[in-house]
């Protein structure tokens, strides 16, 4: 009986398999390629929340920084500060409250107005901006592909 026990134990090491040294990385792949896919999906969505009709230029595209806030005016001329709604008259406090960080300078303002709108409601907001030391504004608008 004992030597039965002892064979049977050889035969089990001699049928064991060697461990594998490589790592499988297809499950990675596939839940990396899934995350890319969503993250291309969403990333234009939070762009900006705000609905805005934009005019048609056909300057050359500016880089986007991060410090930037963005101003947009939507059709009714209603006025949002990084998709924040700002009440009537209250344009001249929500500037106030925008960060200058540390060298005073300030942010760079994005203005996206809609086509719709008055020359003048955009030209008051932007004076509003001059006024409250904002200097660096950029209007943003969507490319044309053919000329006017």
């Amino acid at each position: 009986m004992a030597m039965n026990l002892a064979s049977s134990g050889r035969t089990w090491r001699r049928s064991r398999r060697a461990p594998m040294a490589e790592i499988n990385v297809t499950p990675f792949v596939d839940v990396m390629l899934v995350l890319l896919i969503i993250f291309m999906v969403t990333a234009p969505l939070l762009a900006s929340g705000v609905p805005v009709e934009l005019p048609e230029s056909r300057a050359n595209p500016i880089d986007q920084t991060p410090d930037q806030v963005t101003i947009s005016i939507d059709s009714t001329g209603t006025i949002y500060v990084d998709d924040k709604r700002v009440p009537a008259g209250a344009l001249p406090e929500a500037l106030a409250a925008i960060d200058r960080g540390a060298d005073g300078q300030g942010p760079v303002i994005v203005l996206r107005g809609d086509r719709g709108l008055a020359y003048g409601r955009v030209m008051a907001v932007m004076g509003e901006l001059n006024r409250a030391g904002f200097n660096s504004i950029s209007l943003v608008t969507n490319s044309s592909v053919s000329p006017p």
